[in-house]
């Protein structure tokens, strides 16, 4: 059966694909998964008190108390509080938020 024999010089091609395809799974994937992990990171680190933030849950709210434990409370209406994970505050949508709206009208 000739069609079962291996191709001679084919093992070192394979090798070189496989890094080829090992490197782009790392460029495209863990790389800037990674970076965003960090950012997140950084992002949470920075919340203090008087920050307004959106939950991934979507929950909108000023930032009252920074806990020792990890966690915030959050002032969703005034004298409503919730106590919530730091991890659970969205860095997208709460940059969002807070960046200045931009006006569309045209000068006459």
């Amino acid at each position: 059966m000739y069609f079962l024999q291996a191709q001679p010089g084919g093992s070192g091609f394979s090798m070189i694909f496989m890094g080829l395809m090992i490197l782009v799974f790392w460029l495209f994937f863990i790389r800037p998964q990674a970076k965003k992990q960090k950012q997140q990171k950084t992002f949470t680190e920075g919340i203090q008190i008087g920050d307004r933030v959106v939950t991934i849950a979507g929950i909108h709210g000023k930032i009252n108390r920074v806990n020792d434990d990890g966690t915030i409370n959050l002032e969703v209406s005034p004298g409503s509080y919730l106590k919530i994970e730091k991890s659970s505050i969205s860095m997208e949508m709460s940059n969002a938020l807070n960046k200045p709206a931009v006006t569309t009208e045209k000068k006459a």
